[in-house]
C-alpha cells in the first residue's frame, strides 16, 4: 500500500483516502469560450505522460478534502513529495529520483528448468 503525506493535515495516510486530480501547473486559457477547437482539444485532453518525475494534483478526499500537488517516480510509483496547492513548482535535484524499478517494472527472473520443477513438486526434474 502506498502512504501519501497530506501537506495539509501533515500526515501519512493510505492511498485509499487520496484521489488523483491530473497534471498539475497547467497554464489554463484565460478566454475559453473564444479559442479555437484544436487549442481546446491540446488544453483539455492532451497531457505529456513522461516515464519518471511528473507533478500531479492530489485530492485528500477521506480527510481534509483539500488539494495539493504531489511530485512522483512513474517508474517507482515513489512519491518524492508533497506541497500545497498554489505553492510554486519545486526544483529536483539529480539524485532524487533514484532507486529500484517497481516490482511490475523490473525484468522477470530467468526460468530455469530446476525452477519450475521444484515448483511443481517433481523432484525428479520433470516437467
Amino acid at each position: 500500500m502506498l502512504l501519501i503525506r497530506c501537506p495539509y493535515c501533515e500526515e501519512e495516510r493510505p492511498e485509499l483516502e487520496f484521489r488523483h486530480g491530473g497534471e498539475a501547473h497547467i497554464a489554463r486559457p484565460t478566454n475559453i469560450a473564444e479559442i479555437a477547437d484544436e487549442d481546446f482539444e491540446k488544453f483539455f485532453f492532451i497531457r505529456s505522460n513522461p516515464k519518471g518525475i511528473v507533478f500531479e494534483r492530489w485530492r485528500h478526499v477521506h480527510g481534509c478534502a483539500r488539494f495539493f500537488n504531489a511530485v512522483r517516480n512513474t517508474v517507482t510509483d515513489k512519491f518524492l513529495m508533497t506541497y500545497k496547492a498554489g505553492e510554486p513548482r519545486p526544483q529536483i535535484e539529480a539524485g532524487m529520483d533514484a532507486g529500484p524499478a517497481a516490482f511490475a517494472n523490473r525484468e522477470p527472473p530467468p526460468v530455469t528448468v530446476e525452477a519450475v520443477a521444484a515448483s511443481s513438486g517433481d523432484n525428479n526434474g520433470n516437467i
